[in-house]
């Protein structure tokens, strides 16, 4: 498999090494050479295969001979243990369930893989990751991760700016997992991780690689999930599948619109975000004009300059995909409240991000279409709200309360990368 650097074409470099690397020159984002193509019939037997066999088809006709099938096989095996269920709320409606992992969230698939895949070609080197979470890819890089031989494990996320229950989940571990409160916005702890890649002594010294949304690994990994979602829905539905990706640093939209040119009967997307909104003001106006992030309920998308927005723009070129095709939507804090009473009172229970999905999928399916939202947490981890929101009590799952009462092994640091530098060289160089 072969991959350039979206912003220094000349920049062609192999799957391992893009596993590797993580960003190019520039900070640039991989994107594969070939885009393949199944045939309807090839579509077709595929949805016939469990979720694991055609995982390793799916990922084997991106990665080629690069990974035996035989070894990506065995990989795939040990990262998707769970499952990805479709939910039915209405009779044209449903949920494709993502938090059935160890850590409750979407993130758990991509997470998973990459530490196999890291382990497959990393070998004995050792290796730091470094991250930046804005809630889930904490939590699922930390636990994919953690007691892994030869790999540290630093992650960055927003101080204040994400549930305690996610916080918990991360940040309890220790070991190889070195957590960072962050001074700032997710915004601000994405910059720190860029700067660090930018610096050349530092990516050499540590052996710098990234584990969120913007490693070719996971997103191919959660390509896989959307076959899955489809396999699910009855026959005669899928031509008239529109799925709704509740989007933040949109890389699981990436993903998606990826399932769709290899040929997956979807109808259309539609990136749902918070009013956290530069993509659906760009997508309306044409004018790229980022603005200040704004916390709000659905945390994880508080995200105003998505990384995976240039991924997007690539394939719709590549493809002769018209931008406008893309169905958008805005949700505030207010609707995604009434939003999660609504679908309570279906018998739904969900979360804030998944409702936004909803709220917007709702709006505007039409007539004979199916549609699909997907579920990207558990409930329980944003406990506190959606127990204030709707009224009544959530349990919750052992995954998190195992962790509920422990220590936060955090740092605190600034929003400053000399400090972060710092750290890293202390906690990370053996």
């Amino acid at each position: 498999m072969q991959l350039y650097n979206l912003k220094d074409n000349h920049e062609q470099v192999s799957f391992s090494q893009a596993v590797k690397q993580g960003l190019g020159k520039q900070q640039g984002l991989f994107f594969p050479q070939d885009l393949p193509e199944f045939t309807h019939n090839e579509i077709d037997e595929l949805l016939k295969l469990d979720f694991v066999s055609r995982s390793q088809r799916i990922l084997s006709a991106f990665i080629g001979e690069e990974i035996p099938a035989e070894q990506l096989a065995e990989r795939v095996k040990n990262a998707f243990t769970f499952p990805a269920p479709v939910s039915v709320v209405e009779n044209d409606i449903a949920s494709l369930e993502l938090y059935h992992g160890p850590t409750l969230a979407f993130k758990d698939f991509g997470g998973r893989f990459m530490a196999q895949i890291l382990a497959q070609i990393a070998g004995d080197q050792p290796v730091t990751i470094l991250t930046a979470t804005s809630g889930d890819t904490g939590a699922a890089v930390a636990h994919a991760f953690y007691g892994l031989d030869n790999v540290q494990v630093v992650i960055l996320y927003p101080e204040g700016k994400i549930s305690p229950l996610q916080e918990k989940l991360f940040c309890t571990l220790g070991g190889n997992i070195h957590t960072v409160a962050v001074q700032g916005d997710f915004d601000a702890c994405q910059a720190l991780v860029k700067h660090a890649f930018d610096d050349e002594e530092l990516k050499q010294a540590l052996h710098l690689n990234s584990a969120n949304s913007i490693n070719i690994s996971r997103l191919l990994a959660q390509i896989c999930y959307y076959f899955e979602a489809v396999a699910q829905i009855p026959v005669e539905k899928r031509e008239q599948v529109v799925i709704s990706v509740p989007s933040g640093n949109f890389g699981d939209l990436t993903a998606g619109l990826l399932a769709k040119s290899l040929g997956l009967p979807i109808k259309r997307f539609i990136a749902a975000t918070n009013v956290n909104d530069t993509v659906p003001r760009y997508l309306a106006e044409g004018s790229w004009q980022p603005k200040q992030t704004i916390a709000t309920l659905s945390n994880a998308m508080d995200v105003s300059q998505p990384n995976n927005w240039p991924r997007i723009e690539e394939l719709f070129r590549r493809k002769g995909w018209a931008l406008s095709e893309l169905a958008k939507g805005v949700v505030s804090d207010e609707t995604t409240q009434s939003t999660l009473r609504e679908l309570a009172e279906k018998g739904y229970i969900s979360e804030p991000h998944a409702a936004i999905a909803y709220r917007v999928l709702r709006d505007q399916l039409q007539d004979g279409e199916y549609g699909l939202f997907l579920g990207t947490a558990h409930p329980a981890k944003f406990k506190e709200s959606v127990e204030a929101i709707l009224g009544q009590p959530l349990p919750l799952p052992q995954a998190l309360a195992e962790r509920a009462d422990l220590a936060l092994l955090s740092h605190q640091l600034p929003a400053d990368f000399a400090t972060l530098r710092a750290f890293l060289l202390e906690k990370t160089v053996k």
